[in-house]
């Protein structure tokens, strides 16, 4: 199957997924329109993974959490290898590392490199790590024999890869690895490429293996210019990320300038909906109006200390102007001078933890003085 000439990206997405969906070459879930394809024939297609010489030299391996890459997954775990997963859209962080059960059966490692695995049996990986990843296994919706690839549409590989550049985890050399059915690779017009676009060494299908040679560059790191406010309020690892940049003396300028950037009116209204934040554990501050300006941090030890806490913030950049201790209820407002500050706090926090807990960390939501029950709410616990 090849795209008609003078076509979009989209054109070819969804001549794919037309194409798949009519002669039902994909399981679950269906139908595969805006996905990447769960495509029949995706374990034995990646059957082929564990044979690469590239997988045979790699100790960590990231692998996206798609349904037909979860044999690519096993693969890893049964290596013993260390396996990286993105977490979904990008919205926790970068990276959870997938680690089983001591004694782990291949059973158990099957179900360790399910979706409900990833999430039973994930940590988060912080951009502190130092991690070094040495293969990198990315769905396509389409691919080119020359590497050209073509994903859902939604940009999440393309941005995750130039995330693992800004933080040093891959470089030019880093092998791309992308797992398709055969119906799916296809001609794509070079002039269709960005600089953003994640392009790959190796498809696997599950009749052959593709060595594309390919010899564009990977992209270099994160084009700020493409990147929107809405995706900085949404993407708290992006912020962090942007600080640093920003630090480092680079461009940071995002794609809509004119708008607010996070910290602002705007940003926060869509950051702070109950669909983007957790819930706050305990509602609001005790006795006081909660401003933009302060940042709740819950699931901590049961016998975590305030000093404790007050350190490991010191150490992360994010010491707070002042602080409302929530120790029963396992929790602590922070309070900053401004919610630019507040906002520069919840980035520096992304994976933060506090013994063996990792920390819950949201903009703390606004409600009136009275507590729950229509009086004044209790005192804070002082410090020790």
């Amino acid at each position: 199957m090849e795209p008609r000439a003078g076509v979009s990206k989209q054109d070819i997405r969804e001549q794919i997924w037309d194409y798949m969906e009519s002669r039902n070459l994909a399981d679950f879930p269906r139908p595969v329109h805006h996905r990447i394809p769960n495509f029949k024939g995706a374990s034995r297609a990646a059957e082929h993974f564990p044979r690469l010489q590239a997988f045979k030299m790699a100790r960590t391996i990231k692998v996206n959490p798609d349904a037909p890459q979860k044999n690519a997954r096993f693969f890893v775990l049964d290596s013993k290898k260390t396996l990286l997963v993105p977490t979904p859209r990008l919205r926790t962080g970068l990276f959870n590392k997938i680690t089983p059960p001591p004694g782990a059966t291949k059973d158990i490692l099957r179900k360790c490199a399910t979706s409900q695995g990833v999430r039973n049996y994930s940590t988060p990986v912080g951009l502190d790590s130092r991690v070094l990843v040495d293969l990198v296994v990315v769905g396509s919706v389409a691919v080119s024999e020359k590497g050209w690839r073509i994903g859902k549409g939604e940009g999440y590989a393309d941005l995750e890869y130039a995330m693992m550049v800004s933080m040093g985890a891959v470089s030019q050399g880093t092998p791309v690895v992308t797992i398709v059915h055969d119906c799916q690779v296809v001609d794509i017009p070079e002039t269709l490429l960005e600089d953003h676009d994640l392009t790959v060494d190796y498809i696997l299908t599950p009749t052959r293996v593709v060595t594309t040679g390919c010899a564009r560059p990977k992209p270099a790191g994160i084009v700020w210019s493409k990147i929107s406010c809405e995706m900085m309020g949404k993407m708290p690892v992006l912020r962090s990320l942007r600080c640093r940049e920003e630090q480092a003396g680079k461009d940071v300028t995002l794609r809509d300038k004119h708008r607010s950037l996070p910290g602002a009116r705007a940003a926060l209204s869509t950051v702070r909906s109950p669909r983007e934040l957790p819930s706050l554990e305990s509602g609001s501050v005790p006795g006081e109006d909660v401003p933009s300006s302060t940042v709740y941090v819950g699931n901590l030890p049961r016998d975590a200390r305030v000093s404790e806490l007050k350190r490991a913030l010191s150490a992360r950049g994010a010491a707070p102007s002042r602080l409302t201790w929530q120790g029963p209820q396992r929790g602590a407002f922070l309070h900053y001078r401004d919610p630019a500050e507040a906002w520069q706090a919840i980035s520096r926090l992304q994976g933060f933890c506090l013994g063996a807990n990792t920390a819950r960390v949201a903009l703390a939501r606004q409600q009136g003085a009275s507590g729950p029950a229509g009086g004044r709410a209790g005192e804070p616990h002082p410090d020790p």
